[in-house]
């Protein structure tokens, strides 16, 4: 299986989309620093996940999560998840 996973830096608002067979294994690489683009805004926090069956199909959506659209679709998302924790 491949996930698609959105994370976002608890320093500020910037997310970081990406794609990975093992989530939590991705999660501890990004907040330990191994990651160059995100080693300076640690810590991160995992806000999406989405699982497929092929990687192609991962791919696409994790494109998807990069286009204008895609952002927004990701931020209507994270600001009702969000808005139903207050």
């Amino acid at each position: 299986m491949y996930n698609v996973y959105v994370i976002k830096s608890k320093v500020d608002v910037r997310l970081y989309k990406g794609m990975t067979q093992d989530v939590r294994k991705r999660i501890i690489e990004h907040n330990s620093g191994k990651q160059k683009y995100t080693k300076g805004y640690r810590p991160w926090e995992l806000v999406y996940v989405k699982e497929f069956s092929t990687r192609n199909e991962a791919r696409i959506h994790e494109k998807y999560l990069k286009s204008g659209i895609g952002r927004e679709f990701l931020m209507t998302i994270l600001d009702n998840k969000f808005e139903s924790l207050t």
